[in-house]
């Protein structure tokens, strides 16, 4: 988290609905830039205190990993493609990003932005 700076895109994955106990997703749900360089602690419950960054989320649609396994390079050809989001962040490349995004943005402008 430390690591991203202000302008920096990130892309969530969702494997399920729920993180304990939801119907699989296996999704990309969310996208955003990063807004500051502030990273601070967010109590969720009194065992899960997780580190955040405040992110700017644009308006976007799911889209099922499943459409995009072939094409991406850090999940193309592998079996247990899943295994690479057990932990959490991971930096991904240009391209498999702007395959991500431009399935995913709903806001053409946003889109042209991350072009430029």
């Amino acid at each position: 988290m430390r690591q991203m700076r202000p302008g920096d895109w990130l892309v969530y994955y969702s494997p399920r609905t729920d993180m304990t106990n939801g119907k699989p997703l296996q999704s990309f749900t969310a996208i955003g830039q990063v807004a500051d360089e502030r990273v601070y602690e967010f109590r969720m419950s009194d065992s899960f205190v997780p580190f955040r960054r405040d992110i700017n989320y644009y308006p976007c649609r799911e889209v099922k990993i499943a459409d995009l396994l072939e094409r991406l390079s850090f999940t193309q050809g592998s079996r247990y493609w899943g295994q690479r989001f057990r932990y959490g962040h991971f930096e991904i490349s240009e391209e498999d990003f702007l395959l991500i995004s431009s399935s995913m943005l709903c806001d053409m402008e946003a889109l042209h932005g991350i072009r430029s």
